[in-house]
């Protein structure tokens, strides 16, 4: 019986001379293996489907805590601009994307999580900022990883007025009274971190960002991820080495 799911290929390996075990992030099962047979063939029709960030609906003898077997890939998006970039920021954004958005689902599947995935690929497909896209992605991620920083009030006092600054280490916003010695963030950076978290991202049409503001929501958010959820993604690092260049 063949199943049809909607999915992205998160990584390919190799299996035997001439197939792969293609990792997919699916709607319907979350991340499940597919062995796609003989794809490494010239003349094999799953030969220009079996790759990362192959995006359909994948056709497969669905078999639950084993590898599914692939027949075959309707595309629904080949996402081209992503592969095509060549400065490599739009492609290595979206290959963390797939990375985070598999953890994520380790600790907690959840539909909305594809559907936040999905938009996030697809704008960045588009055109738009690939590094506010996957910060948008990633505060909203906290969500589901159960680590949600404060954004409502001060994390100390849960005073509404006079927010200062954001601190990873308190856990979000911190308002004049409570703060210590934590840096001074720009007040336009305390405004847009919130409304991230509230954003549709598939219904975003313009983003206009400075890059000093860009630049503090990203640090707040990578000192966040490494105290609070444990997860360590080796695409960021490629990321954070791409930036430097």
């Amino acid at each position: 019986m063949v199943t049809k799911v909607e999915g992205i290929v998160v990584s390919e390996t190799p299996y035997s001379e001439s197939s792969k075990i293609l990792n997919v992030i699916t709607r319907e099962y979350g991340v499940i293996g597919i062995l796609s047979k003989g794809c490494k063939s010239l003349k094999s029709p799953l030969r220009s489907v079996s790759s990362k960030l192959t995006y359909g609906y994948f056709n497969i003898q669905y078999k639950q805590d084993k590898l599914s077997i692939l027949m075959s890939v309707d595309v629904i998006d080949n996402l081209k601009n992503i592969k095509t970039d060549l400065t490599l920021k739009s492609l290595s954004y979206a290959c963390f994307i797939l990375e985070l958005t598999s953890q994520v689902m380790k600790h907690n599947y959840n539909d909305n999580i594809f559907n936040l995935m999905l938009a996030a690929i697809l704008k960045i497909n588009e055109g738009f900022d690939p590094l506010v896209i996957t910060n948008i992605l990633e505060l909203k991620y906290l969500d589901y990883l159960g680590v949600m920083p404060v954004l409502d009030g001060c994390a100390v006092c849960g005073s509404q007025t006079s927010i200062a600054t954001l601190s990873s280490s308190r856990g979000g916003f911190v308002c004049n009274n409570c703060r210590r010695n934590e840096k001074l963030v720009d007040a336009k950076t305390i405004k847009l971190i919130r409304m991230f978290y509230y954003v549709d991202i598939s219904k975003i049409t313009n983003l206009d960002v400075s890059l000093k503001i860009k630049l503090e929501i990203n640090s707040f958010l990578d000192e966040y991820y490494d105290l609070y959820t444990g997860l360590y993604l080796k695409s960021k690092k490629f990321i954070e080495e791409l930036n430097k260049l």
